[in-house]
């Protein structure tokens, strides 16, 4: 019988939930660390439609990348957003398991992923910011074409369109303002899923353009990595688990 914690043991494993940091709320969330698990549902987000996917897929355990109760909250009162979502977790016996900032930063994580999927070579990096080498030069303008395809999302230039990039630095998520210590890694551009004006405007001025591609698109790849991780380790084979990634794009 696989249960709950022998999944939560290996995503320890890859991404250690001691690293996390200390505003996070990564672990297991909710269910019995002894509950058996029918099958593992991933998502980047707990929302009612990842809900339903894992109800009609049969799974009783979702992993995701944001965790639940990322603030403190002291009423389960279904008026409220968060508290449905885990009342209707609670009523469908499904456990919840989230690894977030411990994923980000880990070996083979949500940054490593990122940049494999976006096709750079040399990746270089540690903590949350990783650097890598471009095939060939090319464009902001033609980069960020490049990057919004291999991740199915619009890219946003922000500097200079027509600079030539040959290093890319990143962080996923809202890890925009990391660009620094990527530019003294030597690289020209800077990718993230958000880009806060103040942040563009002063990697523009120091030469570095950022390119924005979304929250969701940036940090999909990791989390479904580690599904497929899952699914092909000897845990997945030894029981068979049945491994399925939501379908659900941001804000369903």
């Amino acid at each position: 019988m696989l249960t709950v914690q022998q999944v939560y043991d290996f995503i320890n494993e890859r991404a250690p939930f001691e690293t996390q940091l200390p505003f996070d709320n990564s672990g297991l969330l909710v269910g019995h660390p002894d509950n058996e698990v029918t099958g593992v549902h991933f998502a980047l987000d707990v929302t009612n439609h990842v809900i339903d996917e894992a109800i009609e897929g049969g799974a009783n355990l979702i992993v995701t990348h944001h965790p639940l109760m990322f603030s403190p909250i002291k009423r389960l009162t279904e008026t409220a957003h968060e508290a449905r979502l885990l009342c209707r977790l609670i009523r469908a016996g499904i456990s919840l398991i989230a690894a977030h900032t411990n994923l980000d930063q880990a070996p083979g994580g949500c940054n490593d992923v990122l940049a494999q999927t976006i096709g750079l070579g040399d990746i270089q990096g540690e903590g949350f910011v990783r650097v890598g080498t471009l095939p060939h030069p090319m464009t902001a303008t033609k980069l960020a074409a490049h990057i919004g395809e291999k991740l199915g999302d619009v890219v946003r230039v922000m500097g200079d369109s027509s600079a030539m990039i040959t290093k890319v630095g990143m962080c996923s998520g809202a890890g925009a303002d990391e660009w620094p210590a990527s530019a003294a890694m030597g690289a020209q551009a800077f990718l993230s899923g958000e880009v806060k004006h103040h942040i563009a405007l002063e990697a523009s001025d120091a030469g570095v353009v950022m390119l924005e591609a979304g929250h969701h698109a940036t940090e999909e790849p990791g989390i479904f990595a580690l599904a497929k991780t899952l699914q092909m380790s000897e845990l997945g084979v030894q029981y068979n688990v049945r491994v399925s990634m939501s379908s659900a794009k941001a804000y369903q």
